[in-house]
């Protein structure tokens, strides 16, 4: 680290501002003395004043600790990868959305067909109802079982282990369909255990 070079800097800013080591010194709340002291590169200003120097002076902390501006281009390569991880995140939480948005809706395709078989007791009277019956509650189930696997991560980091080599020859629809089948199987054994808790 060059103390002279960040010295330099620090006095070159203040100059472009416009303003005097005691108007400086009166900002930060600091003696013009240490100013003088900074900018001569005696001194450094303490690091819990540099980010109210960096916001003063409207220069990053690298800026300052590096005695120099960074480049007008490195300022824009920054600025793109800003800009794509940007449309990297809202394309995340779009897919996120219409992944939770199909969920709910086959929740509550499940539950409404759940609560009508159940109520009109048509579920009794027979077997094609009775099945229907049970694959809406454990689908019912499913739902509330596959909300904090999106929202936690828990699926992506299932799908990223998936693409382990052992499991890239089997195609992606086959492995969605053992995945459901596996949460199906959870669904009903969370189903029995409650039967048999109450």
């Amino acid at each position: 680290m060059d103390q002279i070079k960040i010295g330099a800097f620090l006095k070159e800013l203040r100059r472009e501002k416009g303003i005097t080591q005691e108007q400086l010194a009166d900002e930060l709340g600091v003696s013009g003395r240490t100013i003088s002291r900074w900018e001569t590169g005696s001194n450094m200003p303490d690091i819990s004043l540099l980010v109210e120097i960096a916001e003063f002076f409207d220069v990053s902390i690298p800026e300052i600790i590096k005695g120099e501006r960074k480049s007008e281009n490195m300022r824009e390569e920054v600025k793109e990868v800003a800009e794509t991880m940007s449309d990297y995140a809202n394309a995340e939480k779009a897919r996120l959305l219409k992944s939770m948005r199909n969920i709910s809706i086959n929740g509550f395709i499940a539950l409404l067909i759940y609560l009508v078989l159940g109520e009109t007791g048509a579920y009794d009277r027979n077997m094609l109802f009775r099945c229907i019956y049970g694959i809406s509650e454990v689908l019912i189930y499913v739902t509330v079982l596959m909300f904090p696997m999106y929202t936690t991560g828990l699926l992506s980091k299932i799908r990223i282990r998936s693409t382990n080599p052992k499991f890239s020859s089997i195609p992606g629809p086959v492995l969605k369909f053992m995945s459901l089948i596996v949460v199906f199987l959870v669904a009903a054994v969370i189903k029995i255990l409650l039967l048999k808790l109450f």
